[in-house]
């Protein structure tokens, strides 16, 4: 029998097998490593495989991880041979503590008490605070310890000491009825300034509108929204609302408390001319960026009855952009005869006819850049005729501190016809200043700063039988930086003549204000006065003969005016 022969396919199989092992690489062992993992205060050793990263090394030692825990080195990290590995443990705790906030002293000034007598108002009431604390702890040690959260919980109630400040002020005689707010509160004089009534006692008056009627029967005010809001006038919430305007009885008749469901009037409010009962007004809409509102440039008319009742009639003025910086708006003053307004806004000033709701500027000007978020608007007043229109102007460049003081005079009264008769006839003849013709304008004042606000007083009967009248205005002491600078009193026939500063004489100046003359001279005295604000309290000055009476002292008065 002979020997067995594998077919041909046999032994190129087996050379085919020999030549893919022959390519192959040859196969590694992979090594294993010992690490040692620090852990809960203990240690120990874990083999793993070489190349194993912190995180690999932890999970084959049965090692769980807390959401704060950290390692070092870091989980990422590839380790070698002896490498350790330490575990942090990273905890937090919240403590809530409570501390006690302490109320304030507050001291109220009263001139209505003796000097030296005072009363507790209000007792204080400390307030509290929680104070929520967060500690990490590392290993069970404390690293860091931080506040994370503070609310009062109980507000702390002021207490509040009434004092008493009265002084010895002479009594002065005064014609007429004066009001001025104080702290927030409306108060009266009749008569002499020794006579005072509280008439509007909410003490949440904000001062941007005060003002009484011709008869000085009636207040026209505005109220902050806290107090004043109510659902009867339709108000918004607080947030959305800068004021409401309201009217009070002041004449001790009886007591009258009116809300004229009117809301955002910051710039003008104001009786219509011989109506203790229509009330002229502007508007803006609040925004949450400065100023905080966005004018509207209109003027709409109220009416109401002593019994309260409240209507709106229509508008002299629709809302409109009010050019060159309308956003801050515009201020309004009403003609002698109630036929006109005369507007101010900061590329001008001109007159707005109200039966037909016509603008028509009468002196055009550069606006005042100021820089900041506010809007400069010059003061305005009318002769006492209506045929004359008093106001600050301002000359360019945008950026110049220079102010003068100008007239602008009509060739006929605004609101009435040639040929009518009245008031503002013998005022055609006589109110027009020596030396401007009329239909023109006049510089009267260089350089009176800005917040100039020129006030005429009323008709005075002169020796020659001529009704003269006189022109108030407040004068920079440094007309270069006069939207800073304190100003001083001067008064000057209505020609610019017999220019007289009057008050203070010495001391730091008086806040830019708007003066109210007395409605008639004083009594025993030839002339008028005028009622200025200084140092926050109430001053009469004697403009013929320049003495200056204190009236109040508890520093808290911020607005006046006189009928």
């Amino acid at each position: 029998m002979g020997l067995y022969h594998p077919p041909r396919l046999y032994w190129i199989l087996i050379l085919a097998a020999l030549l893919l092992s022959a390519c192959a690489s040859p196969r590694v062992t992979q090594g294993v490593i010992t690490v040692e993992l620090s852990v809960d205060q203990e240690t120990e050793s874990v083999e793993v495989p070489a190349g194993s990263t912190v995180e690999f090394a932890l999970s084959a030692g049965g090692v769980v991880l807390g959401n704060l825990d950290r390692t070092d080195p870091p989980l990422y990290t590839i380790l070698g041979e002896g490498s350790r590995v330490e575990v942090v443990r990273v905890s937090e705790e919240f403590s809530v503590d409570q501390e006690v906030v302490p109320f304030e002293n507050q001291v109220l000034q009263n001139e209505s008490l003796p000097a030296g007598e005072e009363y507790w108002l209000q007792l204080g009431e400390n307030g509290l605070r929680e104070i929520t604390t967060r500690r990490v702890l590392e290993n069970g040690v404390e690293v860091s310890s931080s506040v994370v959260k503070s609310v009062i919980v109980a507000q702390p109630v002021p207490q509040i000491k009434m004092v008493g400040v009265q002084k010895s002020f002479a009594p002065i005689s005064i014609p007429g009825r004066l009001a001025y707010l104080l702290n927030g509160s409306a108060w009266v004089m009749d008569g002499t300034t020794n006579t005072r009534r509280q008439v509007v006692p909410t003490g949440d008056l904000d001062g941007r509108v005060f003002s009484l009627s011709d008869d000085g029967a009636w207040l026209l005010f505005t109220r902050s929204p806290e107090e004043s809001a109510t659902p009867e006038a339709g108000a918004e919430d607080s947030e959305t609302v800068i004021n409401s305007l309201w009217v009070a009885r002041v004449d001790g008749e009886e007591e009258a408390l009116f809300d004229l469901g009117v809301s955002n009037v910051v710039h003008f409010a104001g009786w219509r001319p011989g109506s203790s009962n229509v009330v002229a007004y502007s508007t803006v809409e609040p925004r949450a960026a400065a100023p905080g509102w966005q004018a509207n440039n209109d003027v709409g008319l109220v009416t109401f009855s002593p019994a309260g009742f409240v209507r709106h009639l229509p508008d002299i003025l629709s809302a409109n952009p009010g050019g060159q910086y309308g956003w801050w708006g515009a201020s309004f003053s009403w003609a002698p005869d109630g036929q006109y307004l005369a507007y101010a806004r900061p590329d001008g000033i001109g007159t707005l006819d109200v039966q037909t709701g016509e603008l028509s500027p009468v002196v055009e000007m550069s606006p005042f850049q100021t820089f900041g978020d506010w809007a400069w608007v010059p003061g305005i007043s009318w002769g006492p005729a209506g045929n004359l229109l008093i106001s600050v102007e301002h000359l360019a460049p945008q950026e110049s501190q220079h102010f003068a003081m100008l007239a602008v005079t009509f060739s006929q009264p605004q609101g009435k016809a040639s040929g009518e008769s009245g008031a503002a006839e013998s005022g055609s003849s006589t109110e027009v200043p020596v030396g401007i013709t009329p239909g023109n304008r006049v510089t009267l004042t260089p350089e009176t700063g800005m917040f100039a606000y020129p006030s005429t007083s009323p008709l005075r009967e002169m020796p020659t039988g001529e009704g003269a009248f006189e022109i108030a205005y407040l004068q920079a002491i440094f007309p270069a930086q006069s939207e800073s600078s304190r100003y001083q009193l001067v008064v000057m026939d209505r020609d610019g003549s017999n220019r007289r500063t009057l008050f203070p004489q010495v001391g730091p100046g008086l806040e830019p204000q708007r003066l109210i003359w007395s409605p008639e001279p004083l009594p025993d005295q030839a002339g008028f006065a005028l009622a200025v604000v200084y140092q926050d309290n109430l001053w009469l000055i004697d403009v013929d003969g320049g003495e200056a009476w204190q009236i109040t002292g508890d520093g808290l008065t911020n607005r006046v005016d006189w009928k």
